[in-house]
């Protein structure tokens, strides 16, 4: 079992925090499930989102991971809603009101506002996406962003790894 050690109170300084945390509960373990779930579990403690967890790459479409939060939507096409769109684009995309995004995909009323970031692998095609959801508007913004490459980094390095052993 792995406790959390969290003192920052500003994002930057929590993801500081959190980084090699999740380096190091990831390290050494060859099951790309078991850290997705681990790495949702940590964000979703860490910050207490309303939702956050994966989408894997299948064909066409995004097929649901592991999360943490409510039931979720379980396949996404490609280009569609936030998750498809950052696939589709391979950036990162903040949403601060999924309610004026177009073609927003709704899987909870709750959500309002939402950062989706592609997990990359080395020839930069996209593998999957790391979702996150909030109760609040504008709840994600660029250190957010930072925060999550960083993490999707660690992510598809660990991927590799498994892949390649």
């Amino acid at each position: 079992m792995h406790t959390l050690n969290l003192s920052a109170q500003t994002k930057t300084g929590r993801y500081a925090e959190l980084l090699p945390q999740i380096s190091a509960l990831t390290e050494g373990e060859s099951d790309l499930t078991a850290n997705l779930a681990n790495t949702a579990a940590v964000l979703k403690e860490a910050f207490g989102w309303l939702w956050v967890g994966f989408y894997l790459v299948r064909g066409q479409e995004l097929v649901l991971g592991p999360f943490q939060g409510p039931a979720a939507c379980t396949r996404i096409r490609f280009g569609r809603g936030v998750c498809g769109q950052a696939w589709r684009q391979a950036q990162t995309l903040v949403v601060a009101d999924v309610d004026s995004f177009p073609g927003h995909i709704a899987c909870s009323s709750h959500s309002k506002s939402e950062i989706v970031v592609p997990l990359l692998d080395a020839a930069g095609g996209v593998w999957g996406v790391l979702d996150a959801d909030a109760q609040t508007l504008s709840a994600f913004d660029a250190d957010d962003a930072a925060g999550l490459e960083a993490v999707a980094r660690i992510l598809s390095e660990r991927s590799a790894v498994a892949a390649a052993g």
